[in-house]
């Protein structure tokens, strides 16, 4: 059983949990929402209490050995009274292809989602996303070598109280269970980011421009005065796919330096001034994570998110957070992301009248802030006098960037949502 050696994609072996201190008795045994449902499901399927608290004492004292996942199974050698060990497994059932592309689709479609589960976490908004990942009160099916024909016995109670353990950790063991590797996930999450990437590359890429002929252009002639300049591009072009070669320089490396020089010479001619000389190392930090296209879980992107995380002393989290602000305002919406500061009367008082005109219920006022009395949409006034909208999950304090900024409040919200909905 305890062989992690033997570990891969679809099967992983974890040590044995140590005893867990006293707690008090109403406080739950997760740590967090998606650890506590599957103790929900255990709890509320189970058809004896008591040997539900012996199973969670078990638990508690650490009677419970190394525990191996793999879809639709976990495993284990559980300690009771007798001196050797009952064999315990627990069943769920995993996911049909079309679940996990529904899933899938609902993980990518916001950054958000990817940055959590690259933090082990599981956003309550992707669980609720029309696929069953957390089981029901009768999903779990537990077996068990000990004579008692309870459901559960105490031994399989012990081992799906540790399981919850292991997912407060790491939710991908959950998605293990339902029939998919970490691995697996996050490479299937990069095809699709790469996808998007390129397909909106295609649809915004410019028209090529009329040419001339060689002998035309070369043919002794009087020549029309020269065209005046083209106008500056909308956006720099991206660098072309260098390949890699032994011994030479990293294909990733020069086109991250070929990015960055394309972006700061569009700058440059569009508006005289290079944009980083004047940033911080946390900002260049963004600047330069927002130039990837995509949502930033390639391989190679991931790699780069980590780097300039650790080197600004951030989690990737917190930069994919910041690298939305920075799409949403540049600097300016970092500045909004990161600082609260007072407004001066005036627009910001007028603000809640025109949301009320509108239809929309009472803001609260924090500073420069707005929030819906529901808790899962904010407005922040940018000392640049657009307001920029954020959305958490209702309850949280969690803000995501979210549209585009506007001077008017309204607008601002255009895209969010239908008033019934806001």
């Amino acid at each position: 059983m305890a062989t992690p050696h033997r570990d891969t994609v679809l099967r992983r072996t974890f040590a044995a949990l140590p005893p867990r201190p006293d707690s008090p008795e109403d406080r739950g045994f997760a740590e967090t929402w998606w650890g506590n449902a599957w103790v929900d499901a255990l709890e509320q399927g189970a058809l004896d209490v008591k040997r539900l608290v012996r199973g969670r004492g078990y638990a508690d004292q650490g009677h419970v050995d190394a525990i191996t996942v793999t879809p639709g199974q976990v495993l284990a050698y559980v300690r009771g009274s007798r001196p050797r060990p009952y064999r315990v497994q627990v069943r769920l059932r995993t996911l049909e292809d079309a679940d996990w592309e529904q899933f899938l689709d609902a993980a990518a479609d916001r950054p958000g989602h990817i940055a959590a589960l690259l933090d082990k976490e599981l956003p309550q908004s992707l669980a609720d996303c029309g696929v069953p990942l957390l089981p029901g009160p009768r999903d779990l099916a537990p077996q068990c070598s000990c004579p008692d024909s309870g459901h559960p016995c105490k031994h399989a109670a012990a081992l799906c109280y540790q399981t919850a353990r292991l997912l407060d950790a790491d939710p991908f063991v959950l998605l293990l269970l339902r029939g998919r590797g970490e691995k697996g996930l996050l490479d299937a999450l990069s095809r699709r980011s790469a996808a998007r990437a390129a397909r909106a590359a295609q649809e915004g890429a410019p028209r090529s421009l009329p040419g001339v002929r060689a002998a035309d252009a070369l043919a002794p002639r009087r020549l029309p005065p020269l065209p005046s300049p083209l106008p500056v591009p909308p956006h720099p072009e991206q660098p072309p796919v260098y390949p890699a070669a032994p011994g030479g320089p990293d294909p990733f490396a020069l086109d991250q330096l070929a990015t960055d020089a394309a972006a700061r010479a569009h700058a440059l001619l569009a508006t005289g001034r290079d944009p980083v000389g004047e940033l911080t190392l946390w900002q260049d930090a963004v600047r330069l994570a927002a130039a990837r296209p995509g949502s930033g879980l390639t391989a190679t992107t991931r790699s780069l998110y980590a780097t300039l995380a650790a080197a600004t002393d951030r989690t990737p989290a917190d930069l994919a957070r910041a690298v939305a602000a920075w799409r949403q305002g540049g600097p300016e919406g970092l500045a909004v992301l990161e600082e609260p500061w007072d407004p001066p009367a005036g627009r910001f008082d007028r603000a809640r009248p025109l949301l009320l005109a509108a239809d929309l219920p009472a803001f609260r006022p924090w500073r420069n802030r707005l929030t819906h009395p529901g808790g899962h949409v904010q407005l922040r006034l940018g000392r640049d006098g657009l307001w920029y909208a954020y959305e958490s999950e209702p309850g949280q304090d969690d803000w995501w960037p979210r549209g585009t900024p506007d001077l008017d409040p309204v607008g601002a919200l255009t895209g969010l949502g239908t008033p019934d909905d806001l």
